[in-house]
């Protein structure tokens, strides 16, 4: 399935078949965010939370993906992404575009 992140596809004509989304609510193990907090102290990239929030965007988009293969869809445009911690070390990770059909 076609994804992009520019609302057309050029030389095609569209059929909108709806918005789809993809959403995940992602932790990290005790271990991982003990040693994420240490980091803290002395600054720089906390490599878990990025593992992480890449793994929860792969999870998030496969969802969105499958939403619009439901439909039939053969490729969804302007995708987004949005995030917000849900709770301490957790992070909600959503998916979003339209799913379109070629014509």
């Amino acid at each position: 399935m076609l994804l992009l992140n520019i609302d057309y596809i050029p030389g095609k004509e569209l059929e909108p078949l709806g918005i789809v989304k993809g959403t995940v609510v992602q932790s990290k193990n005790f271990g991982k965010d003990f040693m994420a907090g240490m980091k803290t102290l002395v600054g720089g990239e906390i490599t878990g939370y990025t593992e992480m929030l890449n793994e929860a965007r792969q999870i998030a988009t496969k969802r969105m993906v499958d939403e619009a293969a439901a439909l039939g869809a053969d490729a969804v445009i302007n995708i987004r992404y949005g995030s917000s911690a849900v709770m301490q070390g957790a992070a909600e990770v959503i998916a979003y575009g339209t799913a379109v059909k070629y014509l």
